[in-house]
């Protein structure tokens, strides 16, 4: 790709970029560890007895979620919340710009939604946006066609305006496909299978990290167990 050289191919052998909790300071280690199985690749799993990661705060949902650095109170999905369990910053990934890829297949699971996703840093509270790679509902996924989730969201940083959409792909979602996005200064493309699927004519400019998680929705434990969501590769070019 033009003006792009491959910086790694990670296939989760080890997890040396990655912290396998999602958001624990609002919660606990504990009750946020991923359940997962790694080696040629990454399989991230809800499983029939797991709880809430978070019910003080979320409800029912329930997650298992990988990230590449970690900040005390960063991502405030809602604004009464407060630290439960400190936590020590961590800094695994944190590019800034780049083409940034992943390999997997969604589920279609109705109560679920895998993603892939990267959030700044918040060293400074402007420093909050969210570049979303892919979002994908399992009630956006049909034989034929696939909802993707894509685009920015502000959050705290004033610089950037929202801009999401869910874009219809002709392609079976409970297949293995390539997501990506090209981050450069001042836009972001977005593809599938290589394909240019949407552009967003802004950027954030600061590093950002990733977060790779599979979400079960509401109080209801239906279907067939574990959920899994299933990754080959991730990779990063600079």
């Amino acid at each position: 790709m033009t003006g792009r050289e491959l910086e790694f191919e990670d296939r989760f052998t080890t997890l040396d970029r990655w912290h396998p909790h999602y958001l624990p300071h609002w919660s606990s280690r504990a009750a946020t560890a991923a359940r997962y199985r790694n080696g040629d690749g990454l399989t991230l799993r809800i499983d029939a007895d797991q709880d809430p990661w978070c019910p003080e705060f979320d409800g029912d949902t329930r997650v298992s979620g990988f990230q590449t650095a970690l900040t005390e109170g960063q991502s405030r999905f809602r604004p009464d919340l407060q630290v439960r369990e400190p936590q020590t910053d961590l800094r695994l990934y944190t590019p800034t710009y780049g083409r940034f890829e992943i390999r997997c297949r969604a589920i279609d699971d109705p109560n679920c939604m895998v993603a892939l996703w990267m959030i700044g840093l918040e060293d400074v509270p402007k420093h909050s946006a969210e570049i979303c790679i892919a979002e994908i509902f399992g009630k956006h996924v049909w034989p034929a066609n696939t909802g993707i989730g894509m685009g920015l969201h502000p959050f705290g940083d004033p610089a950037i305006k929202d801009e999401f959409e869910v874009v219809d792909v002709p392609i079976d979602g409970r297949e293995f496909h390539v997501y990506a996005a090209d981050w450069r200064p001042g836009k972001v493309d977005f593809f599938v299978d290589d394909e240019l699927v949407n552009t967003v004519r802004q950027a954030p400019d600061y590093p950002m990290q990733f977060q790779l998680a599979v979400f079960e929705f509401g109080p209801e434990r239906s279907g067939r167990y574990p959920k899994e969501f299933e990754v080959d590769w991730f990779r990063a070019y600079r």
